[in-house]
């Protein structure tokens, strides 16, 4: 594809694989919580953090693209970073 971004920078590979471990693990008790006919509200509030953690890795993968997008690579630029970082927050916060 023209224009592409590369995949995950392996500085974050890690990162991203873990957050989502977290987010599989989180999806098999709200399964078990089902089975075991736990109450709706308690379902509820554990599927709102499951989704948290969900918009949470898609702040952090769309400012890893934003930062490879923008400077070619990943940046070591700490005032880059300290902006891109902000925009994760904003994402994380408002997604």
């Amino acid at each position: 594809m023209a224009g592409s971004v590369k995949s995950v920078a392996p500085e974050e590979h890690k990162r991203l694989l873990d957050r989502l471990a977290r987010v599989e693990g989180q999806l098999r008790g709200i399964q078990k919580m089902i089975h075991q006919e736990a109450e709706c509200e308690a379902i509820a509030q554990q599927l709102a953090a499951a989704r948290g953690a969900l918009n949470k890795a898609f702040a952090e993968l769309i400012a890893c693209a934003f930062e490879r997008k923008l400077t070619g690579h990943e940046c070591s630029d700490p005032e880059v970073h300290d902006e891109l970082s902000h925009i994760v927050a904003l994402l994380g916060k408002y997604s």
